[in-house]
């Protein structure tokens, strides 16, 4: 993500000696990552103008809690989500020295078996991955307060979901992660988000809902999920960023440019061995695919600015447009 904004100046947070030399050292470590994190303009610009403000102001909530931090980051598909995480995972690290974990909500899928019993059991649409209902929570909950508690040697291991095979990786393949983090990213499209009242379910919002959901079976399940275990999970955050997408079309266009440039990546490849599992989707499928998340995506595009405590609003270039960080909000120990 390129920017066109700044950091607001009355909210950029600890020293200006501080944060210069965070964005000296990041940019040392960036020497390696930039071309796979697709930074496309001067590196020293961006962390200066927003990225390192944004890390600093983390790490000013985090001591100020005196506590191990979970960071939300919110975004619509193609939004970002990964980019951002990394980078911040990064500038926290290497520029102001703390131990960062990151997971997201695609880590916490529920098994292909689980989803085929629930589709069985409840809604067919419940197949499909991603939409809340289909991700283990208690399993989040648990990954979420070992790496808030866990002793100096003492291992968490954070779920790997194969989306080639759409199934969960065996624990041995899981990530390890040694001690308490003090600052825990969790990222995902739906993170933080509330559910709808009852009464706006009643209406199909696009084509799937009206012709595989015409009862309102699924999405009144999706949302009671959101009344409650994803409620639950998302009270950990004590912090939330949101990368606003300009629009839901938006979300199409760049899904579409995500799976183009699989589709390229598969064809230099070459090889059937090297490409299979992987399932390029053609434009109607995007559209078919996203329609699932539809719904949530637009709720939360709507109400989620008026509560998120950083939102960075990205124009249809997919800058960085606008940067909006709320009043305080977290309640300080004494």
């Amino acid at each position: 993500m390129s920017t066109l904004a700044q950091w607001p100046s009355h909210q950029l947070c600890l020293s200006q000696s501080q944060r210069q030399h965070a964005v000296r050292a990041t940019e040392l470590a960036f020497a390696r990552t930039l071309t796979s994190l697709q930074i496309d303009i001067g590196l020293v610009r961006i962390l200066e103008s927003i990225y390192v403000p944004m890390a600093a102001w983390v790490v000013e909530r985090q001591e100020r809690l005196k506590r191990p931090m979970v960071l939300g980051i919110n975004g619509a598909q193609g939004a970002g989500k990964s980019t951002l995480s990394n980078l911040l995972e990064i500038i926290l690290g290497t520029g102001f020295g703390k131990r960062v974990a990151v997971f997201s909500i695609d880590d916490l899928y529920r098994t292909r078996a689980e989803r085929e019993a629930l589709a069985r059991e409840v809604h067919p649409l419940l197949m499909t991955r991603g939409v809340p209902g289909t991700h283990d929570v208690q399993l989040g909950l648990q990954v979420i307060e070992s790496l808030k508690s866990a002793a100096p040697m003492q291992a968490t291991k954070i779920p790997v979901f194969d989306k080639s095979i759409d199934d969960r990786c065996d624990p041995i393949f899981w990530q390890e992660w040694e001690g308490a983090a003090d600052v825990i990213i969790f990222e995902g499209w739906c993170v933080g988000a509330t559910p709808q009242d009852d009464a706006e379910l009643v209406t199909p919002l696009n084509s799937l809902e009206q012709d595989q959901d015409p009862e309102q079976i699924w999405r009144t399940y999706v949302n009671d999920q959101l009344k409650g275990q994803y409620a639950e999970l998302f009270a950990e955050i004590d912090a939330t960023v949101m990368i606003k997408v300009p629009s839901m079309e938006a979300v199409y266009s760049w899904r579409t440019q995500q799976e183009q440039k699989l589709a390229e990546r598969v064809q230099m490849m070459g090889t059937h061995h090297a490409t299979e599992g992987l399932r390029i989707m053609n434009t109607e499928q995007i559209r078919q695919f996203i329609m699932h998340y539809e719904r949530i995506t637009r709720h939360v595009l709507t109400e989620m600015p008026s509560r998120a405590d950083v939102t960075l609003y990205l124009n249809h270039y997919h800058q960085i447009a606008q940067v909006q960080v709320a009043p305080r909000r977290m309640s300080w120990p004494d």
